[in-house]
């Protein structure tokens, strides 16, 4: 399946205009259908693309990885699964997995010891990669839905597919950069780099944002400096 294909030909009107937009890999949709009716039943638009990682796309930032709670006890066997999250955090820094079924399932495997699912959630969190337990497909459409929209309506972040490879164009890495700063989505980044060429060039003329680019006002532009000038803390 090449590019993104919307899996219903039609979707009911948008409510007050801001239905989120969640894009799901194309295994993922096949596997998981009761998910995306129950995601298209609450008014989002589905839409299915190849993805080489990660399972939903929520926005420009943010991906989640879902597992059961069996297929991530058997995944422990083997590191793939941690490199694939790592590798997915890179281009998504707001990169999650939810973890579907009974957590306290795992004391039933009598060849995987519970530290070890401990450890791993562990050893993920610290890096960043925060766990979220549902109970159900139910459970994790409803997770889904409300997290597409916090990004998407309230974050203004809309959903975009990033390419994984290391020397993928350099205007990727150049929209990227600019794109996780508050408030700058993907389409608000090429805006920039269109007006300032560079993302040096842009940062250096933040305060004239709200005059030279369209859809950037001050409010933006503040949020952007504080970033850019308050010293870091650990």
């Amino acid at each position: 399946m090449s590019g993104i294909e919307t899996l219903l030909p039609y979707i009911g009107k948008k409510r007050n205009g801001e239905s989120p937009i969640i894009i799901i890999d194309s295994r993922e949709a096949k596997t998981a259908p009761k998910i995306v009716n129950g995601l298209i039943e609450r008014g989002v638009e589905v839409k299915s693309a190849a993805l080489k990682k990660g399972d939903y796309i929520l926005s420009d930032q943010c991906a989640v990885e879902r597992k059961t709670v069996t297929d991530f006890v058997y995944t422990l066997t083997r590191r793939y699964l941690f490199d694939q999250l790592f590798k997915l955090k890179d281009v998504y820094p707001k990169s999650m997995i939810v973890l579907e079924g009974y957590l306290p399932i795992i004391y039933k495997f009598s060849h995987i010891k519970p530290a070890a699912v401990w450890g791993a959630m562990f050893n993920l969190a610290k890096n960043g990669i925060a766990f979220i337990n549902t109970k159900s497909y139910k459970e994790t459409t409803d997770f889904l839905y409300v997290a597409a929209k916090q990004e998407q309506i309230v974050e203004k972040r809309k959903p975009a597919i990033h390419p994984f490879k290391k020397h993928d164009t350099l205007s990727h890495a150049q929209m990227f950069l600019l794109s996780s700063l508050p408030k700058i989505g993907g389409e608000k980044a090429r805006s920039i780099l269109e007006t300032y060429q560079t993302p040096l060039n842009a940062l250096l003329n933040v305060d004239d944002w709200s005059k030279t680019v369209h859809g950037l006002g001050p409010v933006i532009s503040k949020k952007v400096k504080k970033v850019l000038n308050t010293p870091y803390k650990k």
